[in-house]
């Protein structure tokens, strides 16, 4: 079907966004299109605002509007601990569980020889900057449990054992709420390794 030009920009505008297809945009196209114009100019206002006032801390990668960001300002948080993540919403949902009160580091990706992602295209010498320069006990590495979540953690591991930091997993296995007999077998086998006593 043929759009009104004004239409379909937006409808490609929303395309542009992830798992959003055709049907999809043109259904937020016509929403925003019945929207007041008050809320369609806090909303263009919202999206302007995400990309001139945010940035990327310089010490730990997470997005921010003052650098360092606040996780790295406070003063409470335990600088022994960092814990490394693929991207900045990795943190975010950390946080919102209120218990881990280390400091994070992100890395914006994961090894993906696939698509051509090699360490120099991550976050990586930023980590190693921090490890040298700060007093690191442990890093947790908390990748997906993804064939390359997998590889970058043993790639981060190898990296940082030799400087005798301590370096853990999150661990994995059964979610909560799950039946074993639906699991498969990777599940199954993190579940066993990440046993611990009662």
């Amino acid at each position: 079907m043929h759009y009104p030009e004004p239409i379909a920009k937006l409808i490609e505008s929303f395309m542009k966004l992830p798992g959003i297809g055709q049907k999809t945009a043109a259904r937020l196209a016509f929403f925003c299109m019945d929207m007041e114009e008050d809320e369609v100019v806090k909303f263009a206002n919202a999206l302007i605002s995400t990309k001139r006032d945010l940035h990327y801390c310089s010490v730990c990668g997470n997005i921010t509007e003052s650098d360092p960001c606040v996780i790295c300002q406070d003063q409470s948080r335990d600088k022994t601990t960092v814990l490394v993540v693929e991207n900045p919403r990795d943190s975010m949902s950390m946080e919102k569980i209120r218990e881990f009160n280390g400091l994070y580091h992100v890395l914006h990706g994961v090894l993906s020889p696939m698509e051509g992602t090699g360490p120099e295209d991550l976050n990586i010498p930023g980590l190693i900057k921090r490890l040298q320069n700060e007093e690191m006990n442990e890093v947790i590495i908390a990748t997906n449990a993804t064939a390359e979540g997998e590889a970058t953690a043993m790639y981060l591991s190898r990296l940082i054992k030799p400087a005798g930091i301590k370096v853990t997993r999150l661990a994995y296995g059964l979610a909560v709420g799950s039946d074993i007999e639906y699991a498969d077998e990777m599940t199954l086998f993190r579940a066993i390794d990440g046993r611990r006593e009662l």
